[in-house]
Parts: C-alpha cells; structure tokens; sequence
C-alpha cells in the first residue's frame, strides 16, 4: 500500500545532470542522498493535543513559584528528573532522550499543531503533508497493513501528496472495522464478487476517462480488498491479546492504543500516531495532568519495555509531543495557558542515544537557556533517523517544487548515539 510515487522535481533532475557533467557519475550522487543509514524504520507517535505542559512533565522547576503541585523524581538515568506523574515510565529513560529547549512561534492550536506535525506554517496556497504521509510516501511498505495509522483521531493530512498518502483511521483500538466486513446476510464470497464487479466497472470507466478521482478510488478499493484478505489484518483485534498485557498498559482507550500501535508496528506498519486529548488546561490543571500520568504512564513505560524485550525498540522511534507547552505562570483559575516560547519533547528508541538531555530552558521555564531546537528540526531529526533525506524536493500536482523540510533546518545529532 504504497504512496509512491512522486518524481525529482525539474531543479533535482538538473543538479544530478550537472554533478554528472563535472565528472560525478550518478549513481555516486543518488548514492550519497542515500548515505545517512536509518536504524529506525518505525514511527510511534504519541500526539497530545490541546497544549501539554512541560513543566508538569519533561521539564519540573523544583522550588520555583512556577513548579506547581508535582515534585520530580529520579529516574533510571543519573542526574535526569522528571513529574512524579511518571513513575513507571521513570524506570524507562535511560531508553529514551528529553529535548527541553524547543522555541516554538505559534500560540494558537490549529496554527502550533499544523507546523508541529508538518513543519511548516499554514499557506493558504497549499496543503503540507504530515510526517506520517511523508514517512509513508518515502519508506516502502513493509507488509499488506496500511504505512500509516492514526488511532483515537485524526492526524495531520497527506496535503499535497494526495489520498494514497492519507493516515488509516481507527476510532476505537480494538474494535473492528465496520467498512472491512460485508453487511449482514453478504457472505465472504458473494461480497468478494460484488467486489471485483465494481472493480471491473472503475476500470472500464478509469480507461475512457482517465478521471485522477477515479483512479484514486479504484486505488483505494484495491487497498481495502487486499487488507479485507489479509491474515495481518487481526492485529487489529485485541480480543486475542492475553488479559494481563492489556491490564498492563491500561485497559483505557489510551491504553489499547499504545498496545494496538505496538501490534501494527510488529506486523510492518510504518508510522502509528496515537491521539489524546485534553491538555488545553487553563483552569485545574493538576487534577488534570494527574489523571494524564495516571492513563499514560503504564501504557507508554510499557510499550517501550515491550519494545525492547522483542528486538523492536531498536528500529522504532517513540515520540511524545505535543503542540506547545502551558505558561510558567500559575493562572487564578489554578490552571496554565498557552506557551510556546519554550516547551519538552521526549523520544526513544530509532537509534536515540538513551539518558541523553538536549537543551535546557531557563530557571522558570520560560524561554531556551541552551541549545535551542526549531519546530523544523524535530522534523528534520526524525526523517533523519528514517534515512528520509529531509532537503528532497517533490513536485505538487500544480508543478510547484516542495522540500519534505524547511531549509534551515537541521537533524538534532547529538540525540544519536
């Protein structure tokens, strides 16, 4: 179920003419943009939308004004603390890397959440694809499941990459896909054959019209056959999952959704995003993020446990992220608004150097103090990892040259071990 494929624009096909011409052979050249070699081939991220504070997380400013109702607590690294609301995930870190020093531009959710997931600032003259549609455009399929999974809600789009890059949604994890079964009283092969009709249909009218709707649809008619046929498709089904993992992760919509993300990953999928949501906590904001560490503790500690006890950590990159961080300031509503001047990401796995700390914000958490990291370079980190080379240009269907990632930005090396 691959995405592919879009061509090297005209200004890469002429860079690749000219290096030849001054004696590069070419296949030297295509070998070079290919010379970063990927130890991930996995994506997990873990998307929480609403604004997610990184001082009651990733970042806590013990004995500070700023620091709230959470103490930190020690971890499995030496001189690494973060929220008591972690606990398990605590014993986890010297897996997992913390970037504190992220400078973000955009206050405003639907601005701060279109740049954090595509990495780039909303144009009103195109569509940027996500992350997961460019891991999916970029990386070959690696089994009959989609590349690219969104579960408890929506990702970013595929833009301008089109549909055969969109996410496969799933509403509830564990629960089965209506649109993948045959009504009631349509057996398996008289759905089958009603199938192929209509696939022969689409063709004849694909051949006479040559419509890019059409195609487009019988693209995806052929994807939902072939994953209606698929063995691979019970990794969907968690009602064969033993009792005690569920419980381990949390039998909470959350906690299926890490456990199910963990189960597309070992069947091939490339790129799983998570949702939650919730963080927009302007008032109560420690009931809240206590319920959060409650739901999302055992559920991500566990993932990266389970992860690395099959040989899969290695080769899949967690990442939890969120749009901006929440205020240092302690609002009258006992709540934390909208801050994105500095905030916290935590990653593991894909080749991250476990233990490590990138960054750091100032004494209050309100601004980088050290090594400030752009949106972009988270971006440009991750298809890093990937072996995505993050300068590539594609072609959108109006002709028009599009880099996967910002100019200036720059992979995070000091993550990789």
């Amino acid at each position: 179920m691959s995405c592919k494929d879009y061509q090297f624009t005209r200004r890469k096909m002429l860079k690749t003419f000219s290096a030849s011409m001054l004696g590069m052979p070419v296949s030297q050249l295509l070998a070079k943009s290919d010379s970063n070699k990927a130890q991930a081939e996995h994506v997990i991220l873990f998307w929480n939308s609403g604004g997610m504070s990184h001082l009651d997380t990733w970042d806590p400013k013990p004995g500070r004004k700023t620091q709230g109702e959470f103490n930190p607590i020690k971890t499995s690294v030496d001189g690494m603390e973060i929220s008591e609301i972690f606990p398990q995930l605590a014993k986890q870190m010297h897996h997992a890397a913390l970037i504190r020093s992220i400078a973000g531009t955009n206050g405003d959710h639907g601005r701060a959440q279109y740049e954090l997931q595509t990495g780039f600032n909303q144009n009103p003259a195109i569509v940027h694809p996500g992350l997961g549609s460019i891991v999916a455009h970029e990386r070959q399929p690696l089994g009959d499941l989609p590349s690219l999974v969104s579960i408890s809600g929506q990702g970013a789009r595929a833009g301008y990459l089109g549909q055969q890059c969109e996410a496969y949604f799933v509403g509830r994890p564990g629960q089965k896909d209506p649109y993948l079964t045959f009504p009631e009283g349509i057996s398996h092969a008289r759905g089958m054959q009603r199938l192929q009709i209509l696939e022969k249909m689409n063709a004849r009218t694909t051949a006479a019209k040559g419509a890019a709707e059409l195609k487009a649809s019988q693209t995806a008619l052929k994807d939902a056959v072939s994953l209606m046929e698929s063995p691979a498709l019970k990794a969907f089904d968690l009602k064969d999952e033993n009792s005690a993992t569920v419980e381990k992760y949390g039998d909470t919509e959350f906690g299926r959704g890490a456990l199910l993300a963990r189960r597309l990953v070992e069947k091939g999928v490339r790129f799983v995003q998570v949702n939650r949501g919730g963080f927009d906590n302007h008032g109560n904001i420690f009931e809240a993020m206590r319920n959060h560490g409650g739901v999302m503790d055992p559920a991500i500690a566990s993932l990266i446990s389970d992860l690395k006890a099959n040989g899969k950590l290695e080769k899949t990159l967690v990442v939890v992220l969120s749009e901006f961080g929440r205020t240092p300031r302690i609002n009258d509503g006992g709540g934390r608004d909208h801050w994105a001047r500095v905030f916290s990401c935590m990653m593991a796995g894909g080749g991250i150097k476990g233990g490590s700390i990138v960054g750091a914000s100032d004494e209050d958490g309100m601004d980088p103090a050290e090594r400030p990291v752009k949106v972009a370079d988270l971006h440009a980190t991750l298809c890093h990892a990937l072996g995505i080379d993050p300068s590539k240009e594609l072609t959108t269907p109006l002709g028009r040259p599009m880099r996967l990632v910002r100019e200036e930005a720059a992979p995070i090396h000091e993550l990789f071990a």
